[in-house]
């Protein structure tokens, strides 16, 4: 079987595309399967990286108000369905995978107006343009979360499958984790985390939570590459002395070892991150960015809020005290800390990537 897979721009498309593609090897392993992409998206470096082909085609997101790069934009959409047909006809899928991201759009209508079975995959609570197109044309839909189902006008082939992790992060090993970190285990870890390029508000105000604790928890905070500097300047501005119980680290790709160790986690709410927080049944304070498409992360983060598996802080909220505070009211509660991994862990769906294979199997 040859499969052709779509999904670019964010690791928040790519990465379950490639549990996708991962899950179906695992079942299948003398299947095909080729990546379509832009040359601008992460995908450039991701599916390379994840031992896959990758083929790119010309396509552009729209901008919500019209101009000049509109017009400029329709015309790049033209060549992007002419680039997506020739890989199309020239590869021959037995099935069409789409992840999301303005790339799906081409190449996933494509397919579907050729009759080649399709299917699409939607991370967020609130869904993206594109899918919400798509999703008149393709045959099956599989979306994160059950609150996503009423944005579609097609009730009858939508599936709720949860979003597909990368399986790593359930191998954490949590002392080695403590000992690499210089962490104590009887003690309560806060990480704070904004992604790989860092959040810069999340940092700005965990600073603010490192001045005003006295050790009541211990904190591992990953920056983001970009930002580690700024954060290193705000501690010596603000003539911060770090205790041992203060880890400032730029980056961490054993993700494994950091969700191991998290007692809480303060960050983002893109779908991925969302997704492992519950696979691994960690409780999180979630801050969603403002900057995103139709607010699809305050979208997210209110699913886990509703079913108490998160606290959620709007950036317009946030500072120095009310993120202490909200830290505080979860780490001195263990009740409260409980009961919170334990609904993380109802909501978690670790076996998303195997029921999206088991749909993509019916398109046979």
């Amino acid at each position: 079987m040859r499969y052709l897979l779509t999904g670019g721009g964010t690791g928040g498309h790519i990465y379950p595309a490639v549990a996708i593609a991962n899950e179906i090897m695992r079942n299948e392993k003398d299947a095909e399967i080729l990546f379509v992409g832009t040359e601008n998206g992460l995908e450039k470096e991701l599916v390379p990286k994840s031992g896959y082909t990758l083929k790119t085609i010309r396509v552009k997101g729209f901008k919500r108000k019209l101009s000049i790069d509109t017009i400029k934009t329709i015309k790049i959409a033209f060549d992007g369905l002419i680039d997506a047909k020739k890989i199309i006809n020239d590869y021959r899928p037995d099935v069409v995978i789409g992840t999301g991201g303005y790339v799906c759009g081409p190449v996933v209508m494509t397919a579907a107006l050729m009759k080649i079975p399709t299917l699409i995959h939607e991370q967020n609570a609130y869904p993206g343009l594109t899918n919400k197109i798509l999703s008149r044309f393709v045959d099956i839909v599989a979306v994160a979360f059950d609150e996503s189902k009423k944005y579609f006008r097609n009730k009858g082939n939508i599936f709720v499958t949860g979003n597909p992790i990368r399986m790593e992060i359930l191998n954490g090993d949590r002392k080695k984790a403590l000992k690499k970190w210089g962490l104590d285990e009887t003690k309560k870890v806060v990480v704070s985390v904004g992604g790989s390029r860092g959040a810069a508000k999340i940092n700005e105000y965990m600073v603010d939570v490192i001045k005003k604790s006295r050790e009541e928890f211990q904190i591992l905070m990953i920056t983001g590459k970009n930002q580690y500097d700024s954060v290193i300047k705000m501690i010596k501005d603000y003539d911060i002395r770090l205790g041992e119980n203060i880890k400032i680290i730029p980056y961490c790709y054993e993700m494994g070892d950091i969700y191991s160790i998290a007692d809480v986690m303060v960050c983002r709410s893109g779908a991925i991150t969302l997704a492992e927080l519950l696979a691994t049944s960690t409780a999180s304070i979630l801050i969603p960015s403002p900057n995103v498409t139709h607010n699809h992360q305050e979208y997210n983060a209110r699913v886990l809020e509703k079913n108490g598996a998160a606290l959620v802080i709007l950036e317009k909220d946030l500072n120095g005290d009310v993120l202490y505070k909200k830290i505080l009211s979860i780490v001195n509660d263990s009740s409260k800390l409980k009961t919170m991994k334990a609904n993380a862990k109802k909501l978690s769906k670790i076996d998303a990537a195997n029921e999206i294979y088991r749909l993509v199997c019916k398109l046979k």
